[in-house]
């Protein structure tokens, strides 16, 4: 078995962003590759911990990395999905992470 890392960070949580679609889906898909750019640029800042769109194209799942619920919503406010109007609506919530198993977590470019 190997050793338990450590998923908390002092000063820092997760935030899950539940975000749903509008009906008519035109402005996600033109927003598509800005916001695809914007949430690679989280990754490499290090405040993008995971996403992906829900498989029935209804919405999205974020997990941002952030020093607290304000910071996550900046992270949001930024994005250009909901500067574009592609997010119906977004629900962020504080999220503590008891166990993972990162292997079974695929990776997707």
């Amino acid at each position: 078995m190997r050793p338990a890392v450590p998923i908390m960070q002092p000063g820092r949580m997760k935030v899950v962003n539940y975000a749903t679609y509008p009906p008519v889906r035109e402005k996600v898909a033109a927003l598509r590759p800005a916001h695809r750019e914007y949430i690679t640029r989280l990754l490499a800042d290090g405040r993008l911990v995971a996403c992906g769109p829900f498989a029935d194209g209804s919405g999205a799942l974020f997990i941002y990395e952030a020093t607290s619920l304000a910071a996550a919503e900046e992270i949001l406010a930024a994005d250009p999905y909901q500067i574009g109007g592609a997010f119906a609506h977004c629900q962020l919530s504080p999220w503590e992470i008891i166990k993972a198993n990162p292997a079974l977590i695929p990776v997707t470019p």
